[in-house]
Formats: C-alpha cells, sequence, structure tokens
C-alpha cells in the first residue's frame, strides 16, 4: 500500500508543479517588455516598429502604451515628455529638444542627478536626470541649457545624449524624476 500511496503523492506533485509552470508563463505573456521588474533596452522581438498609438485629437495626451505607475515617458518620434504620477494622472507634458543619439525604446529607470554641470557639447546644464549609457559610454538623460545659445540645434557632428528642456521643464523633471523613477521610451 506504501507504493500506491506514494505514487499518488509524486502524480499530484508534478500536476502541482505543472500548474504552476502554466500559470507563470501565463502571467508573463501578459506583462509588457521591460515592466517586470527587470529593465529592458529594447522592445521584445516581433513588437511593432511603428509609432505609438496617438489621439490625434489632442496630440498633448498620453500615448496608451506608455506603461503604468509613477513614470517618465519619452517619445522619440514627437520629441515630447509626459510626467505622470503614481495614480497615472499626467502632472506636465512639454517638448524637447533631443541630441544626436537617442535612447533605444525600452523600460529604464533613473540613475544619476547633477545639479549643474557642463554638457558634452559645451554649454552649462542644470538639472541634470540620467537614465542610460549608450555602448560607446555616451550619458543619456534631460537637461535644460543655462546659457543664452540655448536656442542653437546641437552640432551634428558631436555625439550627445542630453534631451534639452526649458529651465521651467528642467525645473520640474528634477523635482519628478529621482533616483529609482522609471523612464519609458516609446516612437
Amino acid at each position: 500500500m506504501a507504493g500506491t500511496s506514494s505514487g499518488v503523492v509524486a502524480g499530484l506533485t508534478a500536476a502541482a508543479v505543472g500548474t504552476v509552470g502554466f500559470l507563470a508563463y501565463q502571467a508573463s505573456a501578459t506583462v509588457p517588455p521591460g515592466l517586470g521588474g527587470r529593465p529592458a533596452a529594447s522592445p521584445a522581438p516581433g513588437a511593432p516598429a511603428g509609432k505609438a498609438p496617438r489621439d490625434h485629437r489632442h496630440p498633448t495626451a498620453l500615448p496608451n502604451t506608455s506603461g503604468t505607475g509613477e513614470r517618465v515617458v519619452y517619445s522619440v518620434d514627437d520629441d515630447r515628455v509626459w510626467l505622470v504620477n503614481e495614480r497615472g494622472r499626467v502632472e506636465r507634458t512639454f517638448t524637447v529638444r533631443p541630441g544626436t543619439i537617442d535612447p533605444p525604446l525600452g523600460t529604464y529607470w533613473v540613475t544619476s542627478r547633477s545639479k549643474a554641470v557642463t554638457g558634452t557639447d559645451g554649454l552649462p546644464i542644470e538639472h541634470v536626470v540620467r537614465f542610460t549609457t549608450t555602448k560607446d559610454g555616451s550619458a543619456i538623460g534631460f537637461s535644460a541649457i543655462t546659457a543664452q545659445r540655448a536656442a542653437a540645434p546641437p552640432d551634428p557632428t558631436v555625439k550627445t545624449g542630453g534631451i534639452r528642456e526649458t529651465r521651467p521643464d528642467g525645473d520640474a523633471m528634477w523635482n519628478f524624476a529621482t533616483i529609482g523613477v522609471k523612464v519609458i521610451v516609446i516612437r
């Protein structure tokens, strides 16, 4: 009789392990790339390469595919940023002027901040919020230029990952995007 009950226990254990594995697979299949607690530098293979769906009646509306929870959303196609609080409400949205290097699409976290430094283009900048680095070591992040030359477009021969904001928008980013805040880069 002992052999029969151990066979039943083994069968039930195998069925339980299989069920847990199947449920874990189903749960992981519903989590968008990069939102499962792991950083993602690019979208999953097979992810749509087109522009994120936009509400054309409201061009400043937060795109539906921008994640959940507290986050900074940056659209490389629209050169626009949204600061989204933990309830999913947009606290502020504004346009930016990107550098010559765009970050890959994906999910990041704010990794470092600097109150005031000199940018790779030689201009004084403030409220620097960095969220990734390129393979060649170029930092990518948000910043505001403090010099009068702020209106000039970036020199295309200089590799710069500085995503430039106005000073008021830079103040808002600085107050919102502390270390560890999620940054979602979308088309």
